[in-house]
């Protein structure tokens, strides 16, 4: 049964709309023109704040007290193949109750919840305690360096204060709330290039091969045992994801080898700490090399507390059960507004189709979706 996507409710439609506006990272696509228009009609204050090619958005209400921050993003990740998809990735289709389309759960679906609650909370609580706002960017699915991080920084300097954020990504495993994130890894990213002295196989002494030099400190790196985790963090974890050297030919020596690898890890590091842990073991095999770091992002882990308090008896409705409070996954631009001295959590739709082709988010979690932020959000402002 396929139905028009815009004929079953407000967060319906408005997710809808944002579908179909080809937001492929990092173009917005009128995204945020579309959101602001909305919540500037709610009162809400609207900044745009643009960095480079990257779209952000900052809209807020209130003035006195502390500030909730909800926080998502405008663009999702390319579609693939069009004939992969049953439907058309940016033409939002329902079927059987579900909703198809690409950012339909990473994270339209959010995003277009965010602002109906923040229209509901407004219109039934216009002189509420406190600060509530919504930021959103356009740079979260690719390079994140002119989205949140640049708007954090912005706001560092100005003194902009953000006590608690939610995110709205997909953090629902089978059913929507049954997972609660309170934390997220850092991520730390290297390219590593070892140099050699090209020459013939066959004269192995007029040469110097990189990859047989590198390989006892790769394999050190590999294999060393990092921490032992941090409360409900894993292990830090570093792992090889590429490595590439020679001419093409297997009579020549190659004169240098380039290796990328990636480490994700807990609060009990920070990256420049690790930067100088791997480069000590690069330094003392001796070898020739250049190296080049990426900071991701730091760790970033909300305590036990009001906010997480909430959360949980919240989603505890909503799923049936206690939810799961976890630290896993990936990254998400929390990581760039918990240094601000925020808490942040992260609560989304299930998470099961993200990054896929036909993706989709059910129709019945996502006309909940607003009702579960808006709660969240009478909580820790009107308590």
């Amino acid at each position: 049964m396929v139905e028009h996507a815009a004929d079953a409710g407000d967060v319906l439609a408005l997710t809808s709309d944002l579908i179909a506006r080809r937001s492929v990272t990092p173009e917005d696509a009128g995204c945020q023109a579309l959101i602001a228009r909305r919540l500037l009609a709610a009162g809400f204050r609207c900044e745009h704040l643009r960095f480079g090619d990257v779209e952000n958005l900052w809209a807020a209400h209130g003035s006195d007290g502390p500030t909730l921050a909800l926080l998502g993003h405008t663009d999702v990740v390319p579609p693939g193949p069009r004939e992969m998809w049953h439907s058309d990735p940016f033409e939002p289709e329902i079927r059987d109750g579900v909703l198809y389309g690409r950012g339909a759960a990473d994270m339209k679906g959010s995003v277009a919840a965010f602002v109906v609650a923040l229209e509901r909370f407004v219109a039934a609580h216009p002189d509420h305690p406190g600060r509530v706002a919504l930021l959103v960017t356009s740079d979260e699915e690719g390079d994140a360096v002119d989205g949140v991080r640049q708007v954090a920084e912005a706001f560092r300097k100005r003194g902009e204060r953000i006590d608690w954020c939610i995110t709205g990504e997909p953090s629902s495993k089978a059913v929507l709330g049954d997972l609660l994130r309170v934390g997220r890894r850092g991520t730390l990213s290297a390219t590593l290039t070892v140099v050699g002295v090209q020459g013939h196989v066959a004269y192995p002494e007029k040469a110097r091969n990189p990859i047989h030099q590198a390989m006892p400190a790769l394999a050190e790196l590999a294999a060393r045992s990092w921490d032992d985790g941090f409360e409900t963090f894993p292990p830090t974890s570093l792992q090889i994801s590429n490595i590439h050297a020679g001419t093409g030919a297997n009579n020549v020596i190659p004169g240098e080898l380039q290796v990328l690898f990636n480490l994700r890890f807990n609060p009990n590091w920070r990256a420049e700490q690790l930067e100088r842990e791997c480069e000590d073991v690069l330094r003392r095999h001796g070898l020739e090399y250049q190296v080049r770091w990426h900071r991701g992002g730091e760790p970033f882990y909300t305590p036990e507390g009001p906010l997480r308090a909430a959360a949980r008896a919240v989603l505890g409705r909503y799923c049936g059960g206690v939810p799961e409070e976890s630290t896993g996954g990936g990254t998400s631009d929390a990581r760039f507004i918990a240094p601000l001295g925020a808490q942040c959590i992260e609560i989304g739709p299930v998470n099961a189709s993200i990054h896929k082709v036909d993706e989709n988010v059910a129709v019945a979690d996502l006309e909940r979706l607003p009702g579960l932020y808006r709660e969240l959000i009478e909580r820790m402002l009107l308590a």
